[in-house]
């Protein structure tokens, strides 16, 4: 297909930016676990990834644009008859639900629009049978997920990547790698997942944690729960007053968690039963 015919199936809505790049297809396939899994695909779009996913891996992709859905069922007819590739029309988030998004376990690989890029990953994550996470996503978004503790680009994001796992960023790619090309360089992260974490209570703590990034972490805490028990927190990990949300590691996180979790639980109690009784 000619890049003035890709162009015109690019749809705003979707976000949709087509891969043109070979060398960008194999890399991804190549950066995949060496394992026999199904593989989730999220947006194949035109089929090009599509296509050398199902060279070596059984395939579950989901589109939402009807028109590309026809496309593939045309392109991809073999694949489809053979049962190596399966097609689901419809929009993903609505198929996943509360649960897993396929009902054995598999590794998510995708192309996402940035614009759902960052809910795509927290699903997955939390999706017990989903064992990795491979995706295309803004260079912005895959270094919030994989930055270490100390860098500047720590955040609420990375602690939830490395509570479940160990984030990667793979490789970058540039706009013109895509039709139409994006604004923004591209990166491809790789989530490789031990657990999954699904504690709405432990991401209320981080949004409070992260809420203004560059003050102390201790004032951040302090503007939702009592400053003496902050203090004598702190003290208690012998962690330093000055500290800032992206010094402090996961693990203390989830050493703060522990400590407020009742005066978290507590909260988002009285804020539900504020909501019951709130006149109509």
């Amino acid at each position: 297909m000619m890049e003035s015919d890709l162009r015109q199936f690019a749809k705003k809505r979707f976000g949709q930016n087509f891969l043109k790049s070979d060398a960008i297809i194999r890399q991804i396939v190549q950066a995949m676990p060496d394992d026999n899994l199904r593989v989730a695909e999220i947006g194949p779009g035109l089929g090009d990834l599509t296509k050398e996913l199902v060279r070596v891996r059984n395939v579950t992709a989901f589109e939402v644009d009807k028109r590309l859905c026809e496309h593939l069922r045309n392109t991809l007819g073999l694949s489809l008859k053979s049962g190596g590739l399966r097609l689901e029309c419809g929009d993903v988030l609505e198929r996943w639900g509360e649960s897993s998004l396929l009902d054995e376990s598999y590794h998510l690989v995708a192309n996402l629009p940035y614009y759902i890029a960052t809910n795509i990953i927290l699903k997955a994550l939390k999706d017990p049978n989903c064992q990795s996470i491979l995706v295309m996503v803004q260079k912005e978004v895959a270094v919030k997920f994989s930055a270490d503790t100390g860098e500047k680009a720590f955040s609420a994001l990375s602690v939830l990547a490395q509570t479940s796992g160990k984030a990667t960023l793979c490789f970058e790619v540039e706009a013109e790698a895509f039709v139409p090309p994006p604004k923004v360089t591209s990166a491809v992260l790789l989530i490789e997942k031990t657990s999954s974490e699904d504690n709405e209570s432990f991401e209320s703590l981080l949004r409070v944690a992260f809420q203004q990034p560059r003050k102390k972490l201790s004032k951040n805490l302090m503007t939702v729960f009592p400053k003496d028990k902050v203090a004598k927190l702190f003290e208690g990990l012998d962690l330093d007053p000055n500290l800032r949300p992206h010094e402090a590691e996961t693990s203390i996180y989830h050493h703060l968690y522990n400590a407020l979790k009742k005066d978290i639980l507590d909260g988002q109690q009285s804020k539900q039963r504020k909501k019951r009784t709130k006149p109509q």
